[in-house]
């Protein structure tokens, strides 16, 4: 099994800006996506999210003391989801971002994080390391077409009918 490194919005963003690009798209088309955090007992917990990508980073903010939130300060694993919309289109495809979530304690960052987004206080803040990021898509109404990114690793295609 390889194993595979993590990286930041803004390493992906430098290794791979199409696919970037598409990714914050998709996010940026709707206001909540769906999070799969880990329970203590190690089972899937899913919960819906905000998510913003900003100063190079993608950051996660949650209410105080949400499960979601104890849930990563306990294992900071997470897979998180764009939502798809209405109906089958998945205008752009459907992306999916997996990696661990840092909470952010330092005060000037989350002073900095509140003057961009304004979030409701207190709040719990993580960034994010990605270790996964995967589009989804049909392409010509003929092929399913995935695509992979993992740090270090060009992005890999997959195509099937």
């Amino acid at each position: 099994m390889t194993k595979h490194t993590a990286a930041n919005w803004a390493a992906f963003t430098e290794a791979e800006p199409e696919l970037a690009r598409i990714t914050e798209e998709r996010f940026g088309a709707f206001t909540h996506h769906v999070l799969a955090t880990l329970r203590k007992d190690g089972s899937p917990r899913t919960t819906g999210l905000e998510v913003r990508f900003l100063n190079g980073e993608l950051w996660l903010g949650m209410m105080p003391d949400s499960l979601k939130a104890l849930d990563l300060r306990r294992d900071p694993r997470f897979a998180l989801q764009a939502n798809p919309g209405e109906g089958t289109g998945m205008g752009g495809g459907d992306i999916r971002i997996s990696g661990r979530a840092i909470e952010v304690e330092d005060a000037e960052t989350k002073k900095a994080y509140t003057r961009e987004v304004e979030p409701p206080e207190p709040f719990h803040l993580f960034r994010t390391e990605l270790t996964e990021v995967v589009r989804t898509y049909v392409e010509d109404d003929t092929y399913l077409v995935v695509q992979v990114w993992r740090p270090g690793e060009p992005v890999r295609t997959l195509k099937r009918t």
